[in-house]
């Protein structure tokens, strides 16, 4: 993505990353065909700084999963398929800040006018018992919860009850907050800390039928999506950088702090798809192309892990403490100097 973009152009995200025109050369090195693992890793070495990225003095952070969901669905409107997945509203209005206040740049503030004043958008509990007038479903699946989790990874594979299949990739949020809602039935002493996962979150709501909806709607974030076509089946759906998603190599980060585009080292653990057997490390080099908003502050990622009950299963219980390290070429350095400097909420 980086050579559709003019030289001039930052980064973005806490500025660390310099311009477009800094990463050309690195960029054009990676294009060239490595015969192995030694012949990546001179590379990196030779054109690239390493940063440790830390809050103050802490270097340890958190480290999760996200992967690629299979739902059932439908064109139309039957039993079972009684769920939507919305598109976009037509009164969905998302205001850029910084073209009003420069020291509002990279904020932005998502509702709806009414009586010639913004508003905050409706809840997810609010459009879950009102429906949406504004918006068409692109799909209705036969699983509320299965739609509340596509919510949570952002885009999903849906077959159809025709035999087709369709991608429903994220379009739009209705601007209110994420909250997790494993941490809900935790506070509520529901789950127990260590035994929270996607997992054992849809046990507890499959147990607890009545209870259910209120669990989901203590979450007001509600997401939209866009029909998009399978494509290749070995990628994921686009991330916020404009890339196909690659399994174990797509990491999703802050972008108020980091920069899409840059590659990042993780030295952390991750589960096995078997849940019987242990962690193992996962030392790996990733590229920053994704976000989400559960995915805050300077030592935070979300690793993709692709689609299947694999994926699946390694996503929906990783939950690791390590490190990040980010890689900047060597012009970019140049300037940045010894550390990376972040001022903000997480710092």
């Amino acid at each position: 993505m980086l050579a559709k973009r003019p030289d001039g152009e930052g980064l973005g995200g806490a500025g660390y990353g310099g311009k477009t025109g800094e990463w050309r050369s690195a960029c054009a090195g990676t294009r060239k065909k490595m015969t192995d693992a030694a012949a990546a890793r001179a590379f990196f070495e030779t054109n690239f700084i390493p940063y440790s990225v830390a809050v103050g003095r802490e270097h340890e952070g958190l480290f999760t999963g996200y992967y690629e969901p299979l739902l059932r669905g439908s064109r139309m409107l039957h039993d079972p398929y009684s769920t939507p997945l919305y598109g976009v509203p037509g009164d969905l209005v998302s205001a850029d800040l910084g073209l009003f206040k420069d020291s509002l740049k990279g904020q932005r503030v998502t509702g709806r006018v009414e009586n010639g004043a913004l508003v905050p958008y409706l809840t997810r509990a609010e459009i879950t018992r009102f429906g949406l007038a504004n918006a068409a479903p692109i799909v209705y699946v036969d699983d509320p919860v299965d739609a509340f989790f596509l919510h949570v990874q952002g885009s999903g594979r849906v077959k159809l009850d025709d035999g087709t299949w369709l991608r429903a990739v994220y379009a739009g949020q209705n601007g209110h907050a994420y909250t997790a809602i494993g941490k809900v039935l935790m506070d509520r002493g529901a789950l127990p800390r260590d035994e929270v996962s996607m997992q054992s979150i849809r046990a507890w709501l499959a147990k607890h039928p009545k209870e259910m909806q209120s669990v989901l709607d203590a979450n007001p974030s509600y997401v939209f999506f866009a029909e998009k076509p399978l494509g290749d089946p070995k990628f994921g759906a686009e991330g916020a950088e404009g890339v196909a998603l690659a399994p174990g190599v797509s990491l999703a980060v802050d972008r108020n702090i980091h920069a899409l585009g840059v590659p990042m080292w993780l030295e952390t653990t991750a589960p096995d798809a078997d849940p019987k057997k242990p962690d193992a490390e996962f030392h790996q080099l990733l590229v920053a192309q994704d976000t989400g908003g559960a995915i805050t502050g300077p030592v935070r990622g979300d690793v993709y892990w692709g689609f299947g009950a694999d994926a699946a299963s390694i996503a929906g219980r990783m939950k690791s403490k390590g490190r990040m390290v980010i890689l900047l070429p060597k012009d970019v350095a140049a300037h940045v100097g010894e550390r990376v400097e972040y001022s903000g909420p997480n710092s």
